[in-house]
Order: C-alpha cells, then structure tokens, then sequence
C-alpha cells in the first residue's frame, strides 16, 4: 500500500534508522516495485553518523540526547536532504534490553517525518524483547508514512 500511495502520488521516501538497523528499509525491498518510489536509507545507530551523514548538531545530542524529538527531527530532515526524497521517515529510540531510564525506558521511540512542508516527531512506548520492539518500532514508522501518503 505504501508503494502504492507513493507511487499514485509520485512521491519519493527514505530513512533514517538508528534502534531498527535497517528494519524498515528491508520490510520496503522485500515489496515489488519498491525502487520506483524507495531510494534508500542511512542506517545511523552510532552518534557520529548521526551528526556526520543526518547533520544532526553536536549540541542537539548534547542537551537532548539520541532518542529525543529534537534528535528525530534532524534525523529525518537530514535523510530527506541526504537522500533527495520526498519525505523522510527517522526512527531513534532504545530497544533494550539495557540502556532505559525513568525519562527514557526501554521500548521508546520518536519517529520523525520530514517534509516539503516542515519537520515534527512522536513519541511511542511500547513493551516487549528487543526483536519484537524493533518489529513494533518499524511497524509505526511504517503506518506514519501510509499516513502521511493519504490523499
């Protein structure tokens, strides 16, 4: 359906992953037709590709961390910028099973959209091991692009 969309549309998409390592990149090539509207992803889980490929500032890493509304926003507007698409879709969270915390517990997750338009990030929580949360975590990264694809 999201090839689909974007393809009636003629829209172009992209990524930028960091908790899912190419997840939704992957669930995107395993459709026929993809390439005509997919062009690729930057698979960002280490800060330094963050800042070096996304452009995400130091300072943003620094005040608000990786998993942050800040950090998706910049993800996904340096996908789109990077990639030539479109829109961009960025994913940034903590699949676990360590590296939570009260303000950030394992299965959070911002997903940022990138636009002609402009730029904004949600937030979701989910529970669960760290396979099934970067299942969950692609799938809403998934259903926020058919979204934003709607007529």
């Amino acid at each position: 359906l999201i090839v689909k969309k974007a393809r009636d549309r003629g829209l172009t998409f992209g990524f930028a992953e960091s908790c899912t390592g190419g997840l939704c990149s992957h669930r995107m090539t395993n459709v026929a037709g993809s390439s005509e509207v997919f062009w690729g992803s930057i698979v960002s889980y280490d800060n330094s590709i963050k800042t070096n490929l996304l452009h995400v500032k130091a300072s943003t890493l620094a005040q608000h961390g990786a998993v942050s509304e800040a950090t998706a926003c910049e993800m996904a507007s340096g996908a789109r910028q990077a990639l030539k698409t479109s829109l961009a879709i960025s994913l940034t969270g903590i699949a676990g099973p360590g590296g939570g915390s009260p303000e950030k517990p394992v299965g959070t997750v911002w997903v940022g959209i990138a636009t002609e338009s402009g730029v904004s990030a949600k937030k979701f929580e989910f529970r669960g091991d760290r396979e099934t949360l970067k299942l969950r975590f692609s799938q809403i990264a998934l259903y926020s692009l058919l979204d934003q694809l709607r007529d």
